[in-house]
């Protein structure tokens, strides 16, 4: 046990965020807490850290167990470099490091036993804690997310928000903690990010706790699932596409215990009403209504809060079959990143995928004239009206009140309209007066979807719209898009979105644009394919090395065993006094030690490469 909270209560003020939760997290397990927005979920994660505390129960951690967390907003300077940052992992190895130059020092012309016992101690604190290697490890996870070594030096804020997030979880990476607490970590990133980045946590040898609303990557990455509803946690085993079922077939079962109990109390019911006034049956009927007191009611889950709001996009013309036509339409800021030539016909459901960094959205905002193109032409088709939605969501940042903001736009509706409107996206009564720049990312979105189906296009440019959506919010888009008769241009990197909704795919990649008629199947039959190519090649070269004289285990094994007896033999040499009592024996004794180690990194390299032939050439037999 890592991790247990039992009858975990959070309260602010009179509000119950969650009440009596059991939590638990085991060595090794990856573990993903689910529910709306404003659930509790990232709260819940600072109890773990020791952020919040709880308002009532008891949290139990392992002891000397160490946690590192991925959160939202990572960095608390962004003029910092990539490698301060990285850095911060290791204060105190740094903090050796500088007192052991300065013992070294003293040593030159101080013989005095108490400082010789200082350094020698201090210096195998040191080699324990990584100190001999720190800094190649940082440059080695550093590129190993995709960066160039040059790139360290960077400024965080020249970094884009998905680089960020892999600096961020580099950091991670080299605390190498017991427990890893993820905060939506694919936030921000590309689709190749994502899929490595479930890759790494599905083999991560050590626990994670991670919030997501990205379905797929639930699907990919956890065993088991908490779900946050109503004030309460319900465990599920599993990953998200076993927790559907298991919630389904949870809320079918509730339902038919529901109906059995409500028939039982009305038939108690109708007895204490039939022998309410008989004196003789008054010892019965005063024992069934203590025992309905008593009774444990099951909850209708039909009239459970599962809410959501409703959006019905429609068009008002039906506009040209003709909707856009792009001919070497080129976009960017300062320079060039790419062009498109596409013909776009009504109906059409396109998303425009691509690395982080490809101009995806560069290229709608060109289109809706927010940039200027950079070559070749546009033509939109006859009555095509657009919806944009934009999503930096900046134009729902000022002191307008909700209700103002729509009114402003549509001064024809009443007050009874707007209301209505605002009431099917979630916001009631006194939250039509909140001001735009106090609204929750997910408040702005639905605000801003809200506008866009007043808008009645024929069109929609879409950047990202389920960006800060809960699920529930992602499912209830992906139903009013499918209904939607009229034709999207999106971008996403949400897995679940893109299959509900395209119909094909249009992938920007290192300056030119891919089209993929048959959605995003297709696309992803097409990167199996080359998936598979690349692989026929590594296994070319496999088996070229195969050819080769094969690597002999044991006379690694021989060498790795005589390098460690040879390295403990030197680091005995530094309690002699020929050494501990000259500085420059003990520098070059040192940098000896280095190498040895260094030596033993090269062959245990060579070992495990052995090791993997072997069982590659075991699983063949």
């Amino acid at each position: 046990m890592l991790v247990q909270i039992s009858k975990g209560s959070i309260s602010f003020g009179t509000e119950d965020v969650f009440e009596d939760i059991d939590f638990l997290v085991n060595e090794n397990e990856k573990v993903a807490i689910i529910g709306k927005n404003g659930c509790g979920k990232s709260t819940l994660l600072k109890v773990i850290l020791g952020q919040e505390e709880l308002s009532k129960g008891e949290i139990y951690k392992a002891s000397d167990i160490t946690i590192g967390y991925l959160k939202q907003n990572a960095f608390t300077d962004e003029r910092h470099s990539a490698k301060e940052e990285l850095l911060e992992v290791f204060k105190d190895v740094i903090k050796m490091e500088k007192e052991l130059e300065e013992l070294a020092e003293r040593l030159k012309d101080d013989h005095d036993q108490a400082v010789i016992d200082r350094y020698a101690a201090l210096q195998s604190r040191f080699e324990y804690a990584g100190g001999y290697t720190y800094q190649s490890d940082i440059e080695s996870v550093f590129c190993g997310f995709g960066f160039n070594v040059d790139d360290i030096d960077r400024p965080l804020d020249s970094f884009s928000g998905g680089e960020k997030t892999k600096i961020s979880f580099a950091k991670l990476l080299l605390q190498k903690a017991d427990l890893l607490l993820l905060d939506e970590p694919t936030n921000h990133l590309d689709l190749k990010t994502i899929e490595w980045l479930e890759n790494y946590l599905a083999n991560y040898p050590k626990a994670i706790v991670l919030v997501s609303h990205d379905r797929a990557f639930l699907d990919k990455t956890v065993g088991i699932i908490y779900e946050i509803e109503y004030g309460h946690m319900t465990k599920y085993h599993g990953n998200y596409s076993k927790y559907q079922i298991d919630k389904k077939n949870n809320i079918e079962r509730q339902s038919k215990l529901y109906q059995y109990q409500q028939k039982d109390i009305k038939r108690l019911e109708d007895l204490i009403q039939k022998y309410r006034y008989k004196a003789t049956k008054a010892k019965m009927v005063q024992s069934k209504i203590k025992f309905l007191d008593r009774m444990e009611k099951i909850e209708d889950p039909k009239k459970a809060d599962t809410k959501t709001f409703k959006a019905k996009f429609r068009c008002k013309v039906k506009g040209g079959k003709s909707v856009l036509s792009l001919d070497h339409y080129a976009y960017g800021y300062d320079k060039k990143l790419g062009e498109v030539t596409l013909e776009i016909e009504r109906g059409q459901r396109i998303c425009i995928m691509g690395d982080n960094g490809t101009g995806k959205s560069t290229l709608l905002k060109t289109i809706v004239d927010e940039l200027p193109a950079l070559g070749g032409y546009k033509l939109f088709g006859h009555q095509i009206e657009v919806g944009y939605f934009d999503q930096t969501l900046t134009a729902l940042k000022s002191h307008k009140t909700i209700i103002d903001e729509i009114w402003d736009e549509y001064p024809e509706l009443d007050n009874f309209e707007v209301r209505s409107l605002l009431g099917t996206f979630l916001f009631s009564s006194d939250e039509v007066l909140k001001t735009l720049d106090v609204l929750s990312g997910g408040e702005r979105v639905r605000l801003a979807l809200a506008k866009l189906m007043l808008k009645e296009a024929n069109f929609l440019i879409l950047d990202e719209p389920t960006n800060h959506l809960d699920i529930p919010s992602k499912e209830a888009l992906e139903e009013a898009l499918k209904d939607y008769d009229g034709t999207i241009l999106f971008v996403s990197h949400d897995r679940y979105f893109i299959k509900n909704i395209a119909d094909s795919i249009l992938l920007l990649n290192n300056g030119s644009a891919t089209f993929y008629p048959d959605g995003y199947k297709d696309y992803i039959d097409e990167r199996k394919e080359n998936i598979k190519e690349e692989k026929k090649e590594v296994k070319k070269e496999i088996v070229k090395e195969e050819r080769k004289p094969r690597l002999n285990l044991k006379k690694i094994e021989a060498k790795i065993a005589e390098l460690e007896e040879e390295l403990e033999a030197k680091r005995e040499l530094r309690y002699e006094p020929e050494y501990y009592q000259d500085a420059l024996k003990m520098q070059s004794l040192d940098e000896e030690i280095d190498e040895i180690h260094n030596l033993i990194h090269h062959e245990m390299e060579k070992w495990e490469e052995a090791m993997l032939i072997e069982e590659k050439k075991n699983k063949k037999n």
